[in-house]
């Protein structure tokens, strides 16, 4: 469907709001900038910017939908003969091949990493996020594996891959804040990919393994 020019119009003000607080927050941090002082430097009301979002959180942490959901989806277009683990993997391991900002993999993501560590707001939300994913995949997982009511498995291979991203994820957070670049910790990525691969039993390993579908 082609956006129309409404749509294009609201997307384009909603980015504008957000890139304009975020160069706020990364300048002075995020509890000294209020809603007020965003407004008036995107050149919109108060009103608009909680139209667009809701809380101040939401300015900073603006792919949150994103980030949630991505373990989930994941494991949903997982490939034919693959289990949710492999899959996850394979996905971390193409974001770090690729040096992806989904990893936090790019120069000058330390600056936003330093803000988030200034503020107890934005570390609450961030927890927040990764319990709403881990809560989510374990949702995923039920219905992937086919899992009976009552059956804990689905939970705690969520809680494994939650802790695989995260684990991933706080390394490439504190390696960026020595000052090294992207591409080369997206180096040190892959080999502690490789680390944790070797942590896992094959009962993780092969959990919710897709069955091959026949070919016609």
């Amino acid at each position: 469907m082609t956006e129309g020019l409404r749509e294009r119009k609201k997307r384009q003000t909603r980015q504008h709001i957000s890139d304009v607080a975020t160069g706020l927050f990364l300048e002075r941090g995020f509890d000294a900038v209020t809603i007020a002082e965003i407004a008036a430097a995107a050149d919109v009301s108060v009103n608009t910017v909680y139209n667009y979002f809701p809380a101040k959180e939401d300015l900073f942490l603006d792919r949150q939908d994103d980030v949630v959901d991505w373990l989930s989806s994941v494991v949903r277009g997982r490939a034919d003969g693959e289990s949710a683990a492999r899959a996850v993997l394979r996905a971390l391991r193409a974001e770090a091949v690729a040096v992806s900002p989904r990893l936090g993999l790019i120069d000058g993501y330390d600056r936003f990493l330093r803000v988030v560590g200034e503020s107890q707001a934005l570390t609450s939300r961030l927890a927040a996020m990764d319990r709403q994913a881990t809560e989510a995949l374990t949702v995923t997982l039920a219905e992937e594996a086919g899992a009976a009511p009552g059956d804990v498995l689905p939970e705690l291979v969520a809680g494994q891959l939650a802790w695989l991203r995260a684990t991933l994820a706080g390394h490439i957070g504190r390696a960026l804040l020595t000052g090294r670049t992207a591409k080369d910790v997206s180096r040190d990525a892959l080999v502690l990919l490789d680390e944790m691969e070797e942590l896992m039993g094959e009962k993780l390993l092969g959990y919710a393994d897709r069955t091959v579908r026949p070919t016609v």
